[in-house]
């Protein structure tokens, strides 16, 4: 699950966004009135949402989205004005004054947004070895010298094999091979 780290100069501020949060389903993990204070917490942690306004006692919202370790994501709560500096900056932004049910929104869609993309990651397909590739090649040549087929036909026939059978391509390449071979 991802962590919410709430980094506000004001501490009551910080506390006050965490009890709204928390009211609505959504566990903070910290909150602190520093940049390093946050990025020390980041640190320590797999991955989440930092949410932050435009200034900290230690240093401004660019300092803090530079140390951004990888799958932290920033939401900035700053003045209008503010936050038209910060475009282009691969953030999400809210203008002060704040409404709580902006912040509930943004919050759940920057969350589910990672959730989407962790599953997503891990729904690609993984790199094939020089083994499967070879035996894959081998099938391909095979039915492309005696079925007459194009490189594409072949490829296409044994990804339809393979689907319809419900094995990999590497086994669908080696039935292919042991058929026709007669091996």
């Amino acid at each position: 699950m991802d962590s919410i780290i709430i980094a506000l100069p004001k501490e009551s501020d910080a506390r006050s966004i965490r009890t709204l949060l928390l009211r609505n389903g959504l566990r903070v993990t910290a909150i602190c009135t520093t940049g390093m204070q946050a990025a020390a917490l980041m640190d320590d942690l797999d991955g989440g949402l930092l949410i932050c306004s435009y200034k900290l006692i230690d240093m401004v919202y660019s300092d803090l989205l530079a140390m951004l370790p990888p799958g932290f994501e920033m939401l900035l709560m700053a003045s209008q004005r503010q936050i038209q500096e910060c475009y282009g900056n691969n953030l999400v932004c809210l203008s002060m004054p704040l409404k709580s049910d902006d912040l509930i929104a943004s919050v759940r869609m920057i969350l589910e947004n990672r959730v989407r993309q962790r599953r997503k990651k891990k729904e690609q397909p993984r790199e094939r070895s020089e083994d499967e590739k070879r035996i894959i090649e081998n099938a391909k040549d095979l039915l492309i010298s005696r079925n007459h087929m194009t490189e594409e036909e072949a490829h296409r026939y044994l990804q339809r094999t393979s689907m319809e059978n419900g094995s990999s391509m590497k086994e669908t390449a080696e039935m292919v091979l042991t058929l026709l071979t007669g091996r």
